[in-house]
């Protein structure tokens, strides 16, 4: 009986490695949908592992699952380095949802004062805040300030159930990304 739960656990030991070493291959590998999936899939078995999560995490963030940063966001709390994860995270979300809010139903984001990031929302979120001539307009075009050859454009995209929040991302005037959120 003890040779067959030491056979178990190691059967379970090894699942879980397993999924620790796809999700870094993955990531490793920029299939962060993938990884993301995987990630969230397995969260349960590593609530406790804070770079299992960040990895999940920052699969998450590179493949536009904002919304998905939530659960994250809430584990990432036992080290320094994890709590300065979820709070980069929770910029993020937080920028995402108050763009959104600000683009389909006019609330104003003017007079808000948030740490920002690197990212492309936090980005965007920031050029549109300190827009104070435009809010009334469809489309947003905001160039950016350390790259001048970079563009952004903002606008609302109306599918059948959602409107959607649009980011482009132009190199040169040449599309490099599209960025979707609702």
């Amino acid at each position: 009986m003890i040779k067959f739960l030491l056979f178990l656990a190691l059967i379970n030991f090894s699942l879980y490695a397993d999924a620790k070493t796809e999700i870094y291959n993955l990531y490793k590998s920029k299939k962060y949908k993938e990884a993301c999936r995987l990630g969230m899939s397995n969260y349960l078995q590593f609530t406790k592992d804070e770079a299992f999560i960040s990895l999940y995490a920052f699969s998450c963030l590179k493949a536009d699952y904002i919304d998905r940063l939530a659960v994250p966001i809430s584990a990432l709390k036992y080290t320094k380095e994890a709590r300065s994860n979820a709070a980069y995270f929770s910029i993020i979300l937080m920028q995402k949802k108050l763009l959104y809010h600000a683009l389909i139903d006019n609330y104003d984001i003017s007079s808000l004062n948030l740490p920002t990031t690197e990212h492309v929302l936090s980005k965007v979120f920031n050029y549109y805040s300190n827009d104070y001539t435009n809010k009334n307009k469809n489309l947003f075009l905001y160039t950016d300030d350390s790259n001048k050859s970079i563009t952004y454009k903002l606008y609302i995209e109306t599918h059948p159930n959602i409107k959607k929040m649009v980011i482009e991302v132009f190199h040169d005037k040449i599309l490099y990304k599209r960025h979707l959120y609702w």
